[in-house]
């Protein structure tokens, strides 16, 4: 989700923040005023992952004066007991001015990078996600959840050089390389698409499919000689809507070496109440059943604190912005995924389903790890 007005976004609600202190015996608390404790497996196999959130805005706020200053310490807490290490921060800017917006929005966001580069790294390449995870730090991938930024094949080179690891080709609806996912008619790839995708195939770009239509989504994997991703969705098998994946599409994707990202988008996860981190899981399941555990990982579309807690009118903006397809409801964070120690609950659940601590290492980010390895090693020509 997480579309750009410009290149505003959500903030990370200082009020809410509050610290989450290791307790001496091994267990965390949410938050101080609760009473909430996780098992020592779950601290334990989560400490010792490689998370990486494959689609994760460092701050989800409309002011443009955000990234102009440094975290408050309370804010950079969070980060730190998060335990994730890899967030992709990535926004969808389209249309006539997606050249001068995505710039301006690469230029702010990697400035507040390194205003804060006591908590946050840039990504270079995959050791870069190891180097951070050693270091303690929060090491941050750009990316854009759109391609209209790339008027030639050329540009892909371009945005590289600026930092980009990682591009979808379209958001939601038509651009020049093929149809989004709430587009009425999608006619798959285009030309001008499969150029792009060979770009930034040869370059050592990350291909992201998750809001393109399903004829596209499927024409995209079929062209990348290379595996593609799709960095946060779910599963359509349990869940139509336009956001979500066909298991065709989660096949053909995964046979390729691909790797599926599981979002916490409420509509996206369950169309009834209730809504919990439980049916994010089922969504996990779904994909190991159809294509093993090394084919699935986390995509969250949101930040450490989630979208429920924005201002109301800030709230009602953003769902202002996407057609009525999306279907919004009067929440749109998962109950249970939806605080800075989510990842914590996630392997909580994972525990109760039976996966063993190795296949939870897995999806938390070890799988996203191998991918990111594979595909951002630039082609020889």
């Amino acid at each position: 989700m997480t579309q750009a007005r410009g290149i505003s976004r959500r903030t990370l609600m200082a009020a809410a923040a509050v610290s989450a202190p290791m307790l001496n015996f091994g267990l965390y608390r949410a938050h101080a005023a609760s009473p909430k404790r996780y098992s020592k497996r779950a601290v334990e196999v989560v400490k010792s992952s490689l998370i990486i959130d494959m689609l994760a805005p460092l701050a989800l706020d409309f002011r443009p004066t955000f990234p102009a200053h440094r975290l408050t310490p309370e804010l950079a807490q969070q980060f730190r007991d998060s335990q994730i290490t890899g967030f992709h921060n990535a926004v969808g800017i389209g249309g006539p001015n997606a050249v001068q917006q995505t710039l301006g929005w690469f230029a702010q966001w990697t400035g507040f990078v390194g205003r804060n580069s006591d908590l946050f790294t840039l990504v270079d390449t995959a050791d870069d996600l190891d180097r951070a995870k050693r270091d303690g730090k929060c090491a941050v991938i750009m990316g854009l959840q759109n391609a209209d930024h790339f008027q030639t094949t050329a540009d892909v080179e371009k945005f590289w050089l600026l930092g980009q690891r990682c591009s979808q080709l379209t958001y939601n609806s038509q651009n020049l390389l093929g149809a989004g996912g709430t587009d009425r008619v999608d006619g798959g790839v285009s030309d001008f698409g499969a150029g792009i995708i060979a770009a930034m195939n040869k370059q050592g770009m990350l291909v992201d499919v998750s809001h393109c239509g399903d004829r596209t989504t499927l024409d995209a994997i079929a062209v990348s000689p290379r595996p593609i991703a799709i960095t946060h969705s779910n599963c359509r098998a349990l869940v139509n809507h336009p956001r979500t994946k066909t298991d065709e599409a989660i096949k053909a994707l995964t046979a390729k070496g691909g790797v599926m990202g599981i979002t916490g988008v409420r509509m996206f996860v369950r169309d009834k109440e209730p809504t919990t981190i439980a049916h994010m899981v089922d969504h996990i399941d779904h994909v190991v059943k159809l294509s093993g555990i090394e084919h699935v990982g986390i995509g969250s579309d949101a930040d450490l604190n989630g979208y429920d807690d924005m201002p109301a009118d800030q709230y009602k903006m953003l769902k202002a912005g996407y057609k009525d397809s999306y279907a919004f409801r009067d929440k749109i964070d998962t109950d249970g995924f939806d605080h800075p120690l989510k990842m914590f609950d996630l392997a909580e659940e994972l525990i109760r389903r039976g996966y063993s601590d190795a296949n939870i290492r897995l999806v938390l980010g070890g799988n996203f790890r191998r991918l990111l390895g594979d595909a951002w090693v630039p082609q020889k020509a």
